[in-house]
């Protein structure tokens, strides 16, 4: 079995003197593969859906696209979001709150 047909699961296990030089991508793909809102340690966004006024300025300015809209409400990524609270502080009526987990 040659390297390119390996899972990539092995593939990322290489010792660091065997990785390829410059950031080469084994397969495509994109961070939406990996659990990002695993480093979030302390607060979690939560949102008061009865308060939103559905403005979306949480799902501008989330730097790790953790919010998703639809035609009536947004909802939050918990599996992205690393809980900077950025949309908290942008949120104009005040409806998304930090909570600790």
């Amino acid at each position: 079995m040659t390297e390119d047909e390996k899972p990539l699961g092995e593939r990322m296990k290489l010792p660091w003197r065997q990785m390829p030089i410059g950031g080469t991508a084994f397969q495509p793909g994109s961070s939406t593969e990996y659990k990002t809102g695993d480093w979030r340690i302390i607060k979690k966004p939560v949102i008061d859906h009865k308060r939103c006024i559905m403005c979306l300025l949480c799902w501008i300015f989330c730097p790790d696209v953790s919010i998703t809209r639809s035609p009536d409400q947004v909802e939050i990524d918990y599996y992205h979001c690393k809980g900077c609270g950025i949309c908290s502080a942008e949120c104009p009526v005040r409806c998304i709150s930090m909570v600790e987990e």
